[in-house]
């Protein structure tokens, strides 16, 4: 069983976010972590792979700067990684790159995760999966594989849905679908070891961008009103938050 696990390199969920000039991310200073979701995807991959044999190969689409996370994956257990050396600027773009290596490879798996946590556009997985022309499950809580079957579930409006599926195919990790591993001293000092390949991207369309970024407003400073002055409460409801 050959699995690929998409993994993209975000800004620690404790980082103070600051743009620079409302044009982007000023970095300075920010600690990058590996996406949880694609470490949930990470870690079932190695579980299946521990339980039926096979590899796990992990994927990444971005500057050098990125790979100390990318070694990070190969001391949690992957077998080897990929990165294209381009900035992952737009989903498609993003999409078309991991589609074409994995033309090249022929993985049975194919494993993102759910979202990124900064951009939160949960577009890459279905993209790949258009690209391939292969099935595609999204925002998977569980996935077990017997042989050349996989039984997904997701979880839906006042419920769960169980979804039977032939590889390959392409999947999105939510929680619920493995507990992320820390990796230990071992798997650390084997990472280094493990092969890196770098590759330049292909020719592919941008078909979005950012223009601009700002904070939401502040929030403003809570009024408290005493519980005898019905009157001033009424008001403020009615001339400041304008919901009566």
């Amino acid at each position: 069983m050959k699995f690929l696990v998409c993994i993209s390199n975000v800004p620690d969920t404790t980082t103070k976010i600051i743009f620079a000039d409302n044009k982007g991310l000023n970095s300075t200073g920010v600690q990058f972590i590996i996406n949880p979701y694609d470490e949930i995807a990470l870690t079932r991959a190695l579980e299946i792979k521990e339980a039926l044999g096979g590899t796990v190969t992990v994927i990444n689409v971005g500057g050098v700067g990125t790979e100390p996370n990318i070694r990070k994956a190969l001391a949690i257990g992957a077998d080897d990684a990929i990165r294209v050396n381009a900035e992952p600027t737009d989903a498609y773009f993003v999409a078309a790159q991991i589609a074409d290596v994995a033309k090249k490879n022929g993985y049975d798996v194919i494993l993102t995760g759910r979202e990124s946590i900064d951009f939160n556009g949960a577009q890459v997985g279905g993209m790949i999966a258009e690209l391939l022309n292969l099935p595609s499950i999204s925002v998977a809580t569980k996935l077990d594989i017997t042989g050349t079957d996989a039984i997904l579930e997701r979880e839906i409006d006042g419920g769960k849905e169980v979804v039977a599926v032939k590889v390959p195919f392409v999947a999105s990790a939510q929680k619920g679908m493995a507990e992320p591993r820390i990796p230990n001293m071992r798997g650390i000092m084997t990472a280094r070891t493990k092969p890196l390949l770098v590759l330049e991207p292909v020719a592919a369309d941008m078909l979005s961008s950012s223009s601009s970024y700002e904070l939401p407003p502040a929030k403003q400073a809570c009024k408290m009103i005493s519980p005898d002055n019905v009157a001033e409460l009424v008001n403020l409801l009615h001339t400041e938050a304008k919901v009566i």
